[in-house]
This record gives C-alpha cells, sequence and structure tokens, in this order.
C-alpha cells in the first residue's frame, strides 16, 4: 500500500525532533512541521511540487546552492544546477564530515559537507549538509524517507505516533 505524504511528513519530523538538539536555530538547515514554511522563508527558491507533496528539511544557503528534501524527493541546487531525484530504492550513501571535524585552518571548521545518495537509476544525489548539531535534520530526514519506502503506511504512522506521544511528554 502506498504511503501519504502526510504519514511520511509526520515520521520524518519526529524522527528528526528525536536526534535534534534544540534550540532549532541552525544559520542555513531548517525543518518544515507546516510545509507551507518553505515557501514562506524563501520565495526566491521556486521547487515543483505535486499536490501532496509536502516539504521536510532544508539546507539553504542561497538561491544557488541548496537542498530540500521532500515527500517525494530530494532537490540539489549547487553553484546553479539543479539536480534531484525521488527514492524508490534508493540507498544511503554517507554523511561526509557532518561533525565538522576537518579543520580549514586551525580556528575554524568546514561549516558544511555533502551527504550522498544513490538513486534507483545508479546516479548518485549530493545534498548539502551544516555540520554540528544541525546535521541531525537532514541526515534524519533523508535516512527516514529511505526507511520509509520499506514500511507499510501503517507501520509508517505507528512509529511517528509513538516518537511523537514520547517527544510530547518531554
Amino acid at each position: 500500500m502506498e504511503k501519504s505524504d502526510q504519514s511520511i511528513h509526520n515520521i520524518c519530523i519526529a524522527s528528526i525532533k528525536r536526534s535534534t538538539r534544540k534550540p532549532y536555530d541552525f544559520k542555513w538547515t531548517r525543518f518544515y512541521e507546516e510545509s507551507a514554511d518553505f515557501k514562506n522563508s524563501f520565495p526566491e527558491i521556486e521547487i515543483e511540487l505535486s499536490d501532496s507533496e509536502l516539504v521536510i528539511c532544508s539546507t539553504v544557503i542561497d538561491k544557488d546552492n541548496f537542498s530540500v528534501l521532500t515527500t517525494q524527493k530530494l532537490i540539489t541546487k549547487e553553484n546553479g544546477i539543479l539536480c534531484s531525484g525521488d527514492f524508490n530504492n534508493a540507498i544511503d550513501k554517507g554523511y561526509g564530515d557532518f561533525k565538522g571535524y576537518v579543520k580549514f585552518n586551525e580556528y575554524k571548521r568546514e561549516p558544511l559537507t555533502f551527504g550522498l545518495i544513490q538513486l534507483n537509476n545508479g546516479n548518485e544525489l549530493k545534498y548539502f549538509i551544516e555540520t554540528g548539531s544541525a546535521s541531525m535534520v537532514m541526515i534524519h530526514g533523508v535516512r527516514t524517507k529511505i526507511q520509509t519506502e520499506g514500511m507499510t503506511n501503517v507501520q509508517v504512522d505507528r512509529v511517528a505516533n509513538i516518537w511523537t506521544r514520547k517527544l510530547n511528554k518531554e
């Protein structure tokens, strides 16, 4: 049975909240409990969404460098070049130096890295990850979206409800 976009959105947001430290005030990375918040935050970024498709999270550096995870696809624009792919049988390939441990000089760490997924057709798709605590947003959004591909709609709803209840108790 096909999972609804709302179910996928709910489980991804619950997963992100479970694994990301508060406050959620990162420089480039956000998640969206309401999909319309993306459009309101970044009106200069135009992405095509189907009627039921919802925005889950994003890392937006500027209008020519961003990644957006939706309930149906991953979209990355790097140096003005737009790439996207759907998650049917996608494989998680890694998250780069998401902790930001590799220093680019002795006083600063790299603020961004790239995650990577392999699409069903064998192509690889990079996505921006803000390093440090913010990294958990894109990592868990993408990881959970891939994991939902092997779950039933009932399983997705149950897990999302359990995680949301636990988060609300905290």
